[in-house]
């Protein structure tokens, strides 16, 4: 089975956490567009949106929510 990039797990997992592409950049050390490069990346890679784009906001999608339980096992581990 293939797996999603490894960058595109900690940028949604970041993204997820602070419900933000800019403090998610910050704390990856990155760009707000490098952020939301790699979540566009996993969300064509996965067939599904993980966030709803709002005017200045993002929010989780259901399925957004509940593929971050797993992101994030897997990310502890």
């Amino acid at each position: 089975m293939k797996l999603p990039p490894l960058n595109a797990l900690r940028a949604f997992e970041a993204a997820a956490r602070h419900l933000s592409f800019s403090r998610a950049a910050d704390e990856l050390s990155v760009t707000p567009a490098a952020v939301s490069h790699q979540i566009k990346g996993l969300e064509d890679w996965l067939a599904v949106p993980l966030f709803r784009r709002l005017n200045r906001a993002v929010m989780l999608t259901d399925e957004g929510q509940s593929y971050l339980v797993g992101i994030r096992e897997g990310l502890e581990l």
